[in-house]
């Protein structure tokens, strides 16, 4: 899995600019073995994010971008979407969401739900079905989710790590990204397009896995 984002990223920003993240010699192996670059980060980082402003120390870049293992089916296209989307907005952190499909369950609390205002400015994330609502004549017509896919600069990640902590949105929902609202960041959502699915639990590795063979990725 880890290997198959490694190849969809390069496809989208260059092998040479392509890192895996991890704290796990066997992780380290299986990368190099399949020829992609690996850093080796402390084993007490408190959230992707967390590694990823460590992994700062080791790479220098203009911009950073997260794109999290557990996506075998990203498009990298999205990935680019991200990027362009950064930077145009230098002073703010960019993350993906794309439409729930017909088959994913909005109250699903593996997915995290977006609810973003009319511009795409995040406005929270949860792993409850939001937006709600009082009135069924007033449900949501569709539900959006978070794709993995976040572009940050070296200031940003800083500013996150140094906070020392999971804020208490971030702890509550289990989503890392609400850290940067509790310490005044704004975050810009990119609509890209659907069809990519996560490994959030072991029972998702069938479903994933059949998809991909649908789509001739394997």
């Amino acid at each position: 899995m880890v290997a198959h984002v490694a190849r969809l990223t390069a496809e989208a920003v260059g092998q040479e600019h392509t890192y895996v993240l991890t704290d796990d010699a066997r992780i380290r192996s299986v990368v190099e073995e399949f020829g992609y670059q690996a850093l080796m980060t402390s084993s007490d980082a408190l959230t992707g994010t967390d590694r990823l402003a460590e992994a700062t120390e080791q790479v220098e870049a203009d911009l950073y971008v997260n794109v999290q293992g557990d996506e075998p089916m990203l498009n990298p296209a999205s990935i680019r979407q991200v990027i362009e989307t950064k930077r145009r907005m230098p002073n703010l952190v960019a993350n993906a969401m794309t439409q729930l499909g017909p088959d994913e369950d909005p109250h699903n609390v593996n997915i995290p739900k977006v609810v973003a205002n009319e511009e795409g400015r995040m406005l929270y994330m949860s792993r409850r079905a939001v937006p709600g609502f009082k009135d069924e004549r007033n449900a949501p017509e569709a539900y959006w989710k978070q794709v993995c896919i976040y572009a940050f600069t070296r200031y940003e990640l800083c500013a996150f790590a140094t906070f020392g902590r999971k804020s208490v949105l971030e702890r509550s929902e289990d989503i890392e990204i609400l850290r940067f609202l509790e310490i005044g960041v704004g975050i810009q959502m990119v609509k890209v397009a659907g069809g990519s699915l996560a490994v959030d639990v072991p029972s998702d590795v069938v479903v994933v896995e059949r998809a991909m063979k649908e789509r001739g990725l394997v």
